[in-house]
């Protein structure tokens, strides 16, 4: 079945204005101040919150 009139592009582009993409939300590790993702340990140092941090063996 085909449809019965075409649509415009501004009613297609509008329709689909809200499937753009989000930049991803990037804080600064307190130790390190590199930037990593919140809630989530620090590839560069691994550190977590106080008193928790994650070992990170680095490539050679």
């Amino acid at each position: 079945m085909q449809p019965s009139q075409k649509l415009s592009r501004s009613r297609t582009r509008s329709r689909r204005s809200h499937h753009a993409l989000s930049s991803v939300n990037l804080s600064d590790c307190p130790r390190c101040n590199k930037p990593k993702l919140p809630h989530a340990a620090c590839a560069n140092c691994g550190y977590v919150r106080a008193g928790l941090s994650l070992k990170i063996e680095k490539e050679s």
